[in-house]
């Protein structure tokens, strides 16, 4: 194919993803591939979509987020509004991300904590009884 144009199996290929990753982000009009009878061929649009959704999906945008964002990109504005939404998207999850990693930060340091003593239990009731009991 071209570098205009590519069929399912190159998008595949190119972006790691299965035909059925490909259709199912048709179904939910995050890519528009031309039909022709049962083939897909995928524009270069396509394949900015493509690569702005899995990276999306990367830092764990929903899809009608990243939906919603593709949108703005024909606002008329050279994407200024697009980029003003992203980045107000962007930062909430940040935070989200960092507040998660807070909290698995204190799950692991209490996870060890416990580990420490059971370990601690364990050599002492496995430790060899004085003679004099």
């Amino acid at each position: 194919m071209t570098d205009e144009i590519m069929t399912i199996r190159e998008m595949c290929d190119a972006f790691e993803v299965t035909p059925r990753t490909l259709r199912f982000y048709e179904s939910k009009e995050l890519l528009f591939p031309i039909r022709e009878g049962q083939k897909r061929l995928f524009t270069r649009r396509d394949r900015a979509r493509l690569k702005l959704i899995l990276r999306g999906k990367k830092f764990g945008f929903s899809l009608e987020e990243i939906r919603q964002l593709l949108d703005l990109y024909d606002m008329g504005d050279q994407q200024q509004t697009q980029l003003e939404r992203t980045y107000e998207v962007a930062r909430e999850r940040l935070a989200d991300l960092v507040s998660q990693r807070d909290a698995l930060n204190e799950a692991i340091a209490e996870l060890t904590e416990q580990l420490k003593w059971g370990e601690e239990m364990l050599t002492s009731l496995r430790a060899p009884r004085s003679a004099a009991e």
